[in-house]
C-alpha cells in the first residue's frame, strides 16, 4: 500500500549548492571549455551593469562557490580573489548607466555578458547563462539556466566576480560623490539615497534616467531598506 503524503511543511529548508554537473556533461558531450556568465545591477538606480564570465579549472575548483546573493561580503571578497587565482580564464565588461538608458536593462545586461564571454583569454565552447536568455551575438554555443548561479558553480563564480567589481565601482562612486552615500547602498532605492536625489539631483552619466522615479513610466526599481546588499543584483 503506498504511503499517505504528508501535508506537514519540512522542518528545515533544504538549500541547494553549485555543482560541476552541467560543465561535466559538456565535456562528455565534447564541449570544453565551458564558461559561466551573470550579471550584478540590474535593479539599481544608480551605477553600471556589470557582467563576468568564468572557466573554472575542473580540477580546481574553489571551495564554497554560490549565489553571490546568498554570501556576506567577506565570504564574496574572499572567493573572488580565490577564483581569480584558480580559474582558467576570467573576463569582466559592464555597460553605464547612459547605455542602459539608450536601450533598455535587459538588453544591457545580455551585451554585458556577450562582452564579458568575448573578452576571455581563451575560447570556450558552451557558455552558460544565468536567467532565462541567451545573451544574442555570442561566439559560441549558449545555453540559458534559470536560477543557474544557484546550480551551476560556474555562473556562481560569474555572480561573484561580477557583484565583488559591481560593489567596488560604487565605492569609488561614493567616494567621488559623497552626498549620495553610493558606498553603503550601491546604488539601490534606499530612503537615504531617494533623499539625497531628491536634495540634489540626479548625478550625470550616473543615474539612470530612464528609470523611475526620474521618468513616469520608467523601469521599476528595487526599494529596499538601508540594510545589507548581499542579498540584491
Amino acid at each position: 500500500m503506498a504511503r499517505a503524503r504528508s501535508d506537514s511543511p519540512p522542518l528545515f529548508e533544504i538549500i541547494e549548492k553549485p555543482d560541476f554537473s552541467f560543465e561535466t556533461k559538456a565535456m562528455a558531450e565534447g564541449l570544453w571549455p565551458v564558461a559561466g556568465m551573470d550579471e550584478a545591477g540590474r535593479g539599481p538606480l544608480a551605477g553600471p551593469v556589470v557582467a563576468a564570465a568564468v572557466v573554472l579549472d575542473p580540477a580546481n575548483i574553489p571551495d564554497g562557490l554560490d549565489d553571490s546573493k546568498r554570501l556576506s561580503h567577506l565570504q564574496r571578497e574572499a572567493l573572488f580573489l580565490r577564483i581569480l587565482g584558480s580559474a582558467q580564464a576570467v573576463s569582466m565588461a559592464s555597460i553605464s548607466a547612459e547605455g542602459i538608458d539608450g536601450s533598455n536593462i535587459l538588453k544591457a545586461s545580455l551585451e554585458a555578458m556577450r562582452r564579458a564571454l568575448v573578452g576571455l583569454s581563451i575560447r570556450p565552447k558552451l557558455a552558460l547563462a544565468d536567467g532565462r536568455d541567451v545573451p544574442p551575438g555570442l561566439p559560441c554555443e549558449g545555453r540559458a539556466l534559470i536560477k543557474g548561479d544557484q546550480r551551476s558553480q560556474s555562473i556562481a563564480a560569474a555572480s561573484i566576480v561580477a557583484k565583488v567589481m559591481r560593489d567596488r565601482m560604487m565605492c569609488g562612486c561614493g567616494n567621488h560623490h559623497d552626498r549620495y552615500g553610493f558606498e553603503v547602498h550601491m546604488g539601490y532605492a534606499t530612503v537615504r539615497h531617494r533623499t539625497a536625489i531628491e536634495a540634489h539631483g540626479p548625478v550625470a552619466r550616473l543615474h539612470r534616467v530612464s528609470f523611475a522615479p526620474f521618468r513616469l513610466g520608467g523601469a521599476e526599481v528595487d526599494v529596499v531598506e538601508e540594510e545589507s546588499f548581499a542579498g540584491l543584483d
